[in-house]
């Protein structure tokens, strides 16, 4: 139980630092949301795990892995950040949450692992989720639902290097890499695109970005320290719910009757998928976009 409410708290962190970004989004360009993003959590992340005294952390055994790992979070943040410009939250999230379907299908030519029957028709049906949400064939599709489905690809690739690198380094590590590697790759843009904020609303809330970042990844860490895997992985589609609660709150975004039924679609599929995986002991596929 305090495995899953860990979870679920850094859940609604990982919601928070959407809304926030979104709304970051309306004073500055999402590049400058992504250099804040990366910069502010490393700062905190590095003092919470404090690689000065404890400097086992920065030791990797797979440091090309954890790096390109690591890559694929701030490309995932780059088009996440863009699309939020454009799409309500519970829309790209909906999208977002195809990666659990992307990944069963990565996962046998990249891990060897077998795509029964089953398991292609859930992911099958999950993708029909999505084309519910997106609507390719009306005119209600914008073309920012295709950075939503970037993200997803995206985050497909990363949660499978997630899995193979957790066989070698601890989270801890993973985690400080996480924020190495995105705050190293973020800096060299910070002179094109910064632009001085003026509101002190904004630097509040610049504050709580940074600060929502750091504290989920370490709520997630402590989380997995206390439940296996199998157990957290289906409360990751709370994300779904604070995504729809933030939105209607902060941006006064009410989800229609499409987004609704493809989102249940694809988190119903990726249920399933959870199930399968569970049963045939196999590492969950669900991740949190960070």
């Amino acid at each position: 139980m305090a495995g899953i409410a860990l979870l679920a708290s850094a859940v609604a962190c990982f919601a928070c630092i959407d809304a926030s970004a979104k709304w970051l989004n309306r004073s500055m360009p999402p590049m400058q949301t992504v250099t804040i993003r990366y910069l502010g959590s490393f700062l905190i992340s590095g003092m919470l795990l404090n690689p000065i005294h404890n400097r086992g952390i920065m030791r990797t055994r797979r440091p090309w892995l954890q790096c390109a790992r690591a890559a694929c979070v701030v490309v995932m943040s780059i088009c996440t950040y863009t699309a939020f410009q454009y799409l309500p939250l519970t829309t790209l999230t909906s999208i977002a949450f195809a990666a659990p379907l992307l990944v069963a299908v990565l996962a046998a030519p990249l891990l060897g692992e077998t795509l029964g029957p089953r398991r292609i028709v859930a992911v099958c049906i999950g993708f029909t989720g999505v084309l519910v949400v997106t609507r390719p064939w009306t005119g209600n599709f914008h073309w920012a639902m295709l950075l939503a489905l970037a993200t997803a690809c995206i985050n497909a690739l990363y949660s499978l290097a997630t899995r193979v690198v957790a066989a070698y380094d601890p989270p801890k590590t993973t985690m400080f890499y996480t924020g190495l590697v995105g705050a190293v790759a973020v800096l060299p843009i910070v002179p094109f695109v910064w632009h001085t904020p003026t509101s002190w609303q904004v630097w509040i809330v610049i504050g709580l970005f940074s600060c929502f970042g750091a504290l989920g990844h370490w709520l997630l860490i402590l989380a997995h320290m206390r439940a296996p895997a199998s157990v957290l992985a289906p409360f990751f589609y709370t994300h779904l719910i604070w995504a729809t609660l933030l939105g209607a709150a902060i941006f006064n975004e009410l989800p229609d009757r499409w987004t609704i039924l493809g989102g249940a679609i694809v988190m119903s599929s990726g249920l399933y998928l959870l199930y399968r995986e569970h049963i045939r002991h196999r590492p969950p596929s669900v991740d949190v976009s960070v």
